[in-house]
């Protein structure tokens, strides 16, 4: 059986990118940093970079936000184009897009339930559902593995 490998998974946004990150069995996600930046994507793709590198990541997942009607639109088209000048920075890495609707309503309402004000939701909820996507892969992988 193959050794597993750590994933680093990235929720993609404007102005800031959640990150998670699998324990190195590939059971459980844990939620890891947000990225905040503006303008230049320069500088959140070294962080990204350098996590890779810190972590030993092979694989960098990463948020499609699709429609809810699974059509493509401008949310994801530039997700798209992030993805593009990941692989150039980092092109011994495999990029994995997933699809990652509703997950950011998840963590909502995951803080929500756990008490967090909205006020306080802000830093962490991108790393949350970062978080949210890479279990849901993991969760598909491994059920996969089993059958």
């Amino acid at each position: 059986m193959e050794q597993f490998m750590r994933i680093l998974c990235l929720d993609y946004g404007d102005a800031r990118i959640g990150v998670a990150v699998s324990d190195p069995l590939g059971m459980t996600a844990q939620m890891l940093e947000t990225i905040k930046w503006r303008n230049d994507i320069r500088k959140p793709i070294q962080r990204i970079c350098e996590l890779v590198a810190s972590l030993g990541c092979k694989a960098i997942l990463v948020g499609i936000p699709r429609n809810m009607d699974g059509t493509v639109g401008e949310r994801e088209l530039k997700t798209r184009d992030f993805i593009k000048e990941l692989q150039e920075a980092v092109p011994q890495v495999e990029i994995i897009p997933w699809d990652e609707r509703l997950t950011t309503v998840m963590a909502q309402r995951a803080m929500h339930d756990m008490g967090i004000k909205a006020k306080n939701q802000k830093d962490r909820i991108d790393q949350m559902a970062a978080a949210f996507i890479l279990q849901g892969y993991l969760d598909s992988a491994n059920r996969t593995i089993k059958d």
